[in-house]
């Protein structure tokens, strides 16, 4: 009896499905700490998995370390082995040569985005690691967002700052593992040297680069479910849905708020919600503001409603249910009333209330 055409295997599934299990037999396992910003402890969190392992009797070594590094790194460090970097015309690299000899199985990479002298073998950091991983060594790293390809221009616009070392995106979705280091921004407020204006936007800018790089994040852990999938004939007939609610107040300037919704529902092909709740009276020239705002929530493609209720928690939590949201944004003011302190805010009671939905909060 001949085989049924139906149940034949697609010839392209089963390549693609014999080269995913065939690099995964040979190569080493990349597994990347990713930070959104400095200062976030990403280094730390590196060599503390370094540290556990070693501890459970894996053959771990350090390959590179940033020349600055903390009091808490360095105590971590004491506890490993460090293969030591190479000086070229008082430049550090990599020792490739001497940790693949060494054969370590696991290797430490702190700063993955670093430009090599021009006599070494390879003109980028990122490009020793993949020799490294090709040669069995499964490899610990750490990057920040500013150096990744495809970031740097839009991390530029937002930090003012320039960089030129990169490491491209396509390197980093090769990776088996990423874990972001997510400090909350609200950690960061004390480097605006104590000024509530400067310190709010560097809250502001940092909650940009959280968001993108989650949104980075979750690209990457689509990918390696698809190679996943690739190796094990798996068929993806999924897709993700996020229904993001985002509740606009009067007198206050959301753009910044609808647009991170936008983002996250473009990238995961959800639904987004804007919802004011009429409460009392407004003036002319707030009235106006709030208009436009709906549409410029309108143009994003939002379904945007007025709900005329009084009690806000309560309107935004039916809303939220009858439209099966999985997360509502909000604004919340720093001066706290004195009620406020006693009783908590309608935004203390909406998370407290808003079981089994997320609740982002956007400072105002």
């Amino acid at each position: 009896m001949s085989e049924n055409p139906v149940n034949r295997p697609d010839p392209e599934s089963l390549l693609r499905q014999l080269q995913a299990g065939e690099r995964s037999e040979r190569r080493g396992l990349l597994k990347v700490f990713l930070g959104y910003t400095s200062g976030v402890g990403k280094s730390a969190r590196m060599l503390d998995e370094a540290r556990r392992r070693k501890e459970r009797g894996e053959d771990v070594v350090v390959g590179a370390i940033q020349p600055v590094i903390s009091s808490e790194v360095q105590e971590l460090l004491q506890k490993l082995e460090i293969i030591p970097l190479k000086i070229l015309d008082q430049i550090q690299v990599m020792d490739v040569e001497s940790i693949r000899n060494r054969h370590p199985q696991v290797c430490v990479v702190d700063g993955l985005a670093h430009h090599n002298h021009p006599l070494s073998y390879h003109t980028e950091r990122w490009e020793d690691v993949k020799e490294l991983l090709d040669a069995g060594i499964s490899i610990l790293a750490s990057v920040n967002l500013q150096y990744i390809d495809k970031c740097k221009e839009e991390v530029e616009k937002i930090t003012g700052k320039h960089v030129v070392d990169v490491v491209p995106l396509e390197f980093l979705k090769s990776a088996e593992e990423i874990e972001i280091v997510d400090a909350p921004p609200e950690m960061t407020f004390q480097r605006a040297g104590g000024i509530p204006e400067e310190a709010a936007a560097q809250q502001q800018r940092l909650a940009e680069l959280r968001e993108m790089a989650l949104l980075l994040t979750a690209d990457i852990v689509d990918h390696q479910l698809e190679i996943y999938m690739q190796h094990h004939g798996v068929e993806q007939l999924w897709g993700t849905q996020e229904r993001i609610l985002a509740c606009v107040k009067a007198g206050v300037d959301a753009r910044q708020m609808i647009e991170s919704g936008h983002r996250n529902t473009d990238r995961f092909r959800g639904e987004l919600y804007v919802v004011n709740v009429r409460q009392g009276e407004l003036s002319s020239k707030v009235e106006s503001v709030l208009e436009e705002t709906l549409r410029y929530a309108r143009t994003l493609g939002a379904q945007v409603e007025v709900l005329d209720e009084e009690e806000w928690t309560a309107a935004v939590l039916r809303f939220a249910h009858e439209h099966r949201i999985t997360q509502i944004f909000i604004h919340h003011s720093r001066n706290e009333r004195w009620s406020e302190r006693l009783f908590g805010s309608g935004v203390d009671r909406l998370i407290q209330a808003a079981e089994g939905i997320d609740v982002r909060v956007f400072p105002q």
